[in-house]
């Protein structure tokens, strides 16, 4: 880390310990990565999913460590392409009932307290919701959580899901040759930025 980014983590540092409680309203970055990988009859698969967005809601604590209070993900299931072409692409959308659910959604099932502001990576456990064409599922999962210069906030992860879970029918492609297997991994590294500072915590008490 160079002596810029010491200065600015200083600043950001500074300012969460001694600021009053106050709400920050964060949203999605735009350089993401989610990847969708699988296994198959004949071989390995992966897809990219192009479109998401996402918004939280961080609280800074006086004592310099900051709340999850809420985060929300939205990928776009018709933005996904597979490394298997077209078709592949079309039986995922249909597979996932992406007219009538067109959004694969993930939200904080509830808060995560008290996570220290420090500009190494941490791991911390998260429970949200989980929601793949329609079928929502509470999941628990480990995410890699590291504070940047400016407040940003970088979450990195992996997540082994069964599509069975969900009532959809693991995709085939070539002709009906190769068939997908239950399982997936979903994989994501985002970038959260400060959007804006709301009113102080304890603004109206």
């Amino acid at each position: 880390m160079n002596k810029i980014k010491l200065v600015a983590f200083a600043i950001v540092s500074f300012a969460f310990k001694y600021a009053e409680p106050v709400k920050n309203a964060y949203t999605l970055s735009e350089d993401y990565q989610v990847i969708i990988k699988g296994t198959s009859n004949i071989h390995s698969w992966s897809e990219k999913v192009e479109t998401v967005t996402g918004d939280g809601i961080v609280n800074l604590n006086k004592d310099g460590s900051f709340d999850l209070e809420t985060i929300s993900i939205k990928m776009n299931v018709h933005s996904i392409k597979s490394d298997l072409g077209v078709i592949m692409n079309n039986n995922t959308y249909k597979a996932l009932k992406a007219d009538a659910n067109p959004q694969i959604v993930f939200s904080l099932a509830e808060p995560v307290k008290s996570i220290q502001s420090e500009p190494r990576e941490k791991m911390i456990a998260v429970k949200g919701n989980l929601t793949i064409a329609g079928v929502t599922k509470v999941i628990n999962m480990k995410v890699k959580i590291r504070l940047q210069e400016y407040g940003k906030l970088s979450f990195e992860g992996r997540q082994l899901i069964s599509m069975s879970d969900y009532d959809v029918k693991p995709p085939i492609a070539l002709f009906g040759t190769l068939k997908t297997g239950n399982e997936i991994i979903i994989s994501f590294k985002t970038n959260f930025i400060l959007k804006q500072s709301l009113l102080s915590v304890n603004s109206h008490h």
